[in-house]
């Protein structure tokens, strides 16, 4: 299966990582360095390849603007109603929600979205980015520190390459722009950066969790099953009615299936939320997602 030779794939390059980091290799030094080339470089090219030999119409585009802004307001929506089921303070919930709501679509969706899919799947993840992007800065932020800031600091977040990468891939693969041959070859080139170099920072990640105890605990297990299996599964039985592109729905999938983002984790060290939290539930459903990924793709039949 290409989904479970992918997860392999990546697991591999985490387990790479750690491996580094627990020999002190890579340090949280080249641990910042190599987010900010991930961030920067490699992930903006490979959402620009999505645009490469592409072309989406105008009703294609905004029938998948529609669906994204359903799709995270349902994902928002859920979050704030199944979170309930826990009795946490709020700093602590705060971050559940965050977990529950975004996943790791950037530095792991995309790079599966690439092998299952290719770069027609790019494009509509871009779409979806968009989104998560804006959400993620407001909503986001204001669920981790209790506020949002100032309406200036927002929009200076929100506008960051990736949002640029985006929207320039959209409106390439909409006007039908023959990308030049040079620029293509460079951008694919720097576009497989992501993949592993991702994954390796995730696994580095990895070293500051506090393993011991985590399965005994009920909330985090509760979250991690809401997180990989309840969510995905009501999803796409609901999804599968509506949506008839097998690509499309592939990145819906994509979207609600991959483990919590770590942005989640950047954004509660910066806004001093509950970090600790954080690295438990991305570390988990990172390592879980492995399992869970594959068998649903494989329960959903998709292709």
């Amino acid at each position: 299966m290409i989904l479970l030779k992918q997860m392999l794939i990546l697991l591999f390059f985490m387990a790479l990582g750690y491996g580094m980091a627990k020999k002190r290799i890579l340090d949280q030094n080249n641990c910042r360095f190599l987010s900010w080339l991930i961030v920067n470089v490699a992930n903006p090219a490979l959402v620009l390849s999505g645009s490469i030999g592409n072309h989406i119409g105008q009703r294609e585009l905004a029938q998948t603007i529609l669906l994204a802004v359903l799709f995270y307001a349902a994902l928002i929506v859920a979050s704030e109603l199944l979170i309930v089921l826990f009795r946490m303070e709020k700093k602590e919930a705060g971050m559940y929600k965050v977990m529950l709501a975004f996943t790791n679509m950037g530095f792991m969706g995309f790079p599966i979205l690439s092998a299952m899919y290719g770069s027609t799947a790019l494009l509509y993840g871009a779409v979806f980015m968009l989104l998560f992007n804006l959400l993620i800065y407001t909503y986001g932020i204001f669920r981790i520190a209790g506020t949002v800031g100032s309406f200036r600091d927002v929009i200076k977040k929100f506008l960051n390459i990736g949002v640029f990468a985006g929207g320039i891939s959209i409106a390439i693969a909409f006007s039908g722009f023959e990308v030049p041959a040079a620029a293509s070859q460079t951008i694919t080139m720097l576009s497989n950066l992501t993949a592993p170099l991702s994954m390796m920072v995730i696994g580095a990640s990895f070293l500051d969790v506090e393993w011991k105890g985590v399965f005994r605990d009920t909330k985090l297990i509760g979250f991690v099953f809401m997180r990989l299996l309840l969510l995905p599964i009501l999803g796409m039985l609901i999804l599968k009615q509506f949506v008839h592109n097998p690509i499309l729905l592939g990145v819906c999938f994509v979207t609600l299936a991959t483990p919590s983002g770590s942005m989640a984790a950047m954004m509660a060290r910066q806004y001093d939320g509950d970090y600790i939290t954080a690295s438990k539930g991305i570390g988990l459903t990172t390592i879980l997602s492995v399992i869970t990924m594959p068998l649903l793709f494989t329960v959903f039949h998709l292709q």
